[in-house]
């Protein structure tokens, strides 16, 4: 089976586009071969499930344990990794398997951390081993074979409850966005003493990877010369400027703006990430932005704007029912709920049921009045006749089409 980068559904061997979401699959994926590729793999077991098996009834085991895997499979998926399988109580999952991303080991961190934060109100705990390392991949039993997956579990193993144990190559990639304690371990089966860090925290506003931006800046007069006149121009007319930097990747758009920034004085800077993947995270940019600005009762604006603003933040009490929705780094806000649309099960004010049909339309007559239509199924078309005119005949208008 070939497993969709874009959605996740699994597709025949040998096709070329997913059956679900008619995304491209990957050339490598659709050959079938094996072949190299640096992953991160992550372990975690739940500890003690020895003695909770003793304790616990059968039946209340499956069920704990089936909330379990579908929670630790839900936080997988959301980060965009992939389960390679369940072993016992234990989730193997893979980060870089079938598409890679630049922040793969970042993203199995995270991973981690709204793991164990999911535990207690599963009323479990676990260890949880994090390693990047090269292997081979493209079998059809499993995502990943090699040095790195064996690492990881025994990183998992040699963890206590409720730690998360970072291989050296994990904690070199995510080194801008962890704190971390460096240990030492002999590991089973390693010839050699083994270096782990043990996670101590991770920090949200982190980026996937830190810049260097050391050098001066070579070549970009132009470009900066330019954005220091649209701020001057904001500054002097009071006024909003828009300023797009496009280029390809790598030539140099982050720098030109961090010069930019570094240039100004006494300025307020704000910054939104468009992030590549999350839930309901359209208008992550805005959240953010909005969220580092002074409270809305410091801005000086029209008392129309500031209840908009505090109720897209989820500060006004007319929304603390609304449903949070959740980025990668497990930070939520509240989000106003959806109007409320008619259904078929619905009821109206009387507490009576609606009819279960998809047309509510009227039809006009010879003699002004209107008839409702309603149609009673959703497998055909609704045509209701209005009389007008002499008697016996007739006319007939097509209000509606259900599928």
């Amino acid at each position: 089976m070939i497993v969709c980068p874009s959605c996740g559904r699994e597709n025949p061997a040998g096709s070329r586009f997913c059956n679900a979401c008619a995304a491209e699959l990957p050339a490598a994926e659709r050959s079938g071969r094996e072949y190299r590729k640096v992953v991160t793999v992550l372990f975690c077991d739940v500890v003690g499930s020895t003695s909770l098996g003793e304790s616990t009834d059968p039946e209340a085991l499956r069920a704990l344990l089936g909330r379990y895997f579908d929670e630790m499979k839900a936080i997988v998926e959301r980060h965009g990794g992939t389960v390679e399988k369940f072993i016992g109580d234990a989730v193997v999952a893979v980060f870089g398997v079938p598409q890679l991303h630049e922040d793969d080991a970042l993203r199995a961190v995270r991973t981690a951390v709204e793991m164990r934060n999911a535990l207690p109100a599963l009323g479990v705990q676990a260890r949880i081993g994090v390693n990047t390392g090269e292997v081979v991949v493209g079998t059809s039993e499993r995502l990943a074979t090699g040095d790195a997956v064996n690492v990881a579990a025994r990183l998992e193993q040699s963890a206590g409850a409720g730690e998360v144990l970072l291989g050296s190559e994990t904690a070199q990639l995510v080194r801008d966005a962890v704190e971390t304690e460096e240990l030492t371990l002999k590991l089973k089966g390693k010839s050699e003493p083994f270096t782990a860090h043990r996670l101590l925290a991770l920090h949200e506003q982190a980026p996937a990877f830190a810049r260097r931006l050391d050098a001066p800046l070579v070549g970009r007069e132009r470009e900066l010369r330019r954005l220091k006149e649209a701020f001057a121009q904001a500054v002097d007319d009071r006024s909003c400027q828009l300023f797009t930097i496009l280029g390809v990747a790598g030539v140099g758009k982050s720098r030109l703006t961090a010069e930019l920034v570094g240039s100004l004085d006494d300025a307020t800077v704000v910054r939104g990430r468009c992030l590549p993947y999350g839930e309901v995270i359209t208008y992550w940019p805005v959240i953010e932005i909005l969220k580092q600005l002074p409270p809305t009762a410091e801005l000086g604006l029209e008392p129309g704007a500031v209840a908009t603003i505090d109720r897209l933040l989820g500060e006004d009490e007319s929304v603390a029912t609304g449903t949070r929705s959740t980025g990668p780094s497990g930070r939520s806000w509240r989000r106003r709920p959806a109007p409320r649309r008619w259904s078929p099960s619905s009821t109206t004010s009387t507490g009576a049921s609606r009819p279960s049909s998809t047309c509510s339309s009227t039809l006009p007559t010879s003699r002004g009045t209107r008839r409702s239509c309603s149609s009673a199924s959703r497998d055909r078309s609704c045509s209701r006749s209005a009389r007008a005119g002499a008697a016996g005949s007739s006319t007939r208008r097509r209000c509606c089409s259900s599928r």
